[in-house]
């Protein structure tokens, strides 16, 4: 199966894409896994799920939550978890709804976790090591920690824009898997890491992009207030 285990949707505050079309669009590239991981939010993935029933795909509710160190990935939960907690705190919630903890990005440029990693490597179950949005080497040394530490791993597009859907997932061996099954490969180091992500130009354009739509949403909140 070919899993992305991070996209956005436009649930989040810097996506416009809406659940049933990334829910095509990964159908149309061959990716039959996907995670939807709004920021703090999770209405995204539910919408996702309702939709994709009798479609080739299976949708993993998520959401990535802003602790005080950074960003998290909790997979397979099913209510809000909310920002500004500890790094330990939000993994004890994630956890709690028998989540899959995942750090993003952990080195990224613009986005690298600030935490102490090797302290949480017994508590977090894997980290991203092909983001396909991040700019900078955070891939490669993701890579590498994950390896040096015996850590699982995950890929994901980090796509707020339906064009990144497809540039690179983890390929988990087997069909029709459950979460549960996905989870438990994931844990043996049985993926295999496909594709590169975006290049940098894409990169810059979506980044771009994101920051519109944040701007849009903004004003759009100001005018519904007025």
């Amino acid at each position: 199966m070919k899993c992305d285990f991070h996209t956005h949707s436009c649930y989040s505050f810097d996506s416009n894409a809406s659940p049933k079309e990334i829910v095509d669009k990964a159908i149309k590239e061959g990716v039959n896994c996907i995670a939807i991981t709004d920021h703090g939010e999770i209405e995204g993935a539910f919408e996702a799920i309702e939709y994709s029933k009798g479609k080739p795909i299976l949708i993993i509710p998520g959401i990535e939550i802003k602790s005080k160190e950074g960003d998290i990935l909790g997979l397979n939960v099913k209510e809000k978890i909310p920002d500004g907690l500890s790094a330990k705190e939000t993994i004890k919630k994630i956890k709690e709804q028998g989540g899959f903890v995942v750090i993003p990005h952990p080195f990224g440029l613009f986005c690298k976790f600030k935490g102490n990693l090797e302290e949480l490597i017994k508590e977090i179950d894997a980290i991203e090591i092909l983001n396909g949005s991040i700019f900078g080497n955070g891939n490669e040394i993701a890579k590498k920690f994950a390896k040096e530490n015996n850590i699982p791993f995950t890929v994901g597009s980090d796509s707020h824009s339906l064009n990144f859907i497809g540039k690179c997932y983890l390929e988990i061996p087997g069909e029709n898997l459950s979460v549960e099954e996905i989870f438990k490969k994931i844990k043996k180091g049985e993926g295999r890491v496909v594709g590169e992500g975006a290049n940098f130009f894409e990169k810059l354009i979506d980044h771009l992009k994101r920051n519109l739509v944040k701007i849009q949403k903004y004003v759009g909140r100001k005018k519904r207030k007025i």
